[in-house]
């Protein structure tokens, strides 16, 4: 597999997929919203229009690789044999539909399950945040240097404030500890955003209860480049066949965060 030849597939179909967005916000076009598994889980056919261009555009490519898309309008791989694309159209639909910013594309390519490439596009700003598993990782033409030392003090980290309220998943005392410890929080209302913020150092560490697959693809092949640390609340390797909880961080708090304020329930 020519990696370079499908690096620059990729971003060639991610940026005309972005620039389809953009036409959506048109007053000729209507965007037409839809709920999944709760009301603040949202879709619009905006989201499955870009994940069937995706699908068209790489079966073109090569008919024999595989798609995982979020809205599942592809077939759903059996096995990460081959070449699977794993495919978030839109991240923050909510963004998208409240905002008309804040959301992104992206996508993670893996080869018999190791992760090759990873992109976060920021579709409104047209910043693309992506890497070559060994190669390294860039934000748009500029190298992404590796995330320098730093103390939990130090540290700016995402989180959503429910996860800081009493809830059923994880402790939340703990949590409020944590908030009392760092520098400071940010929630931005997209996993993808959030994660592309870690890889370059404008966040330091983001923590979320749930994210599937197509959330995190992309980016945990962004974060080995650039040395982040990317888990599940217990520590191990993200899931990439089903929801998990999830954790980036600089590498220099990430064991930190763990051992000392989580604790799910």
């Amino acid at each position: 597999m020519d990696l370079k030849q499908l690096d620059a597939f990729a971003k060639e179909i991610i940026i005309e997929a972005g620039k389809r967005i953009c036409a959506s916000f048109s007053y000729d076009l209507e965007v037409e919203v839809e709920t999944k598994s709760s009301p603040n889980d949202l879709v619009t056919n905006i989201d499955r229009e870009t994940e069937m261009f995706f699908i068209e555009q790489i079966y073109q490519f090569d008919p024999t690789h595989k798609i995982l898309g979020e809205e599942g309008m592809g077939e759903h791989p059996d096995s990460m044999d081959g070449v699977v694309w794993i495919i978030d159209p839109i991240d923050g639909t909510m963004n998208f539909v409240k905002q008309h910013r804040h959301f992104m594309i992206t996508i993670g390519i893996y080869i018999d399950g190791v992760g090759k490439l990873g992109y976060i596009y920021d579709v409104m700003r047209e910043d693309m945040f992506y890497a070559i598993a060994g190669e390294g990782a860039w934000y748009n033409d500029s190298p992404l240097r590796k995330l320098q030392p730093l103390t939990i003090e130090e540290a700016v980290i995402g989180i959503n404030a429910s996860w800081v309220t009493p809830n059923r998943k994880i402790n939340h005392e703990k949590l409020i500890d944590l908030i009392h410890t760092v520098r400071g929080t940010r929630s931005y209302g997209s996993a993808a955003m959030e994660i592309a913020f870690v890889v370059s150092g404008k966040l330091d560490a983001y923590i979320s209860m749930r994210l599937a697959p197509w959330d995190i693809g992309g980016g945990i092949i962004i974060a080995k480049e650039v040395g982040a640390i990317a888990t599940n609340l217990n520590g191990q390797a993200p899931d990439l066949s089903g929801s998990d909880t999830f954790l980036i961080a600089n590498p220099y708090i990430h064991q930190l965060i763990l051992e000392h304020y989580i604790e799910e329930k």
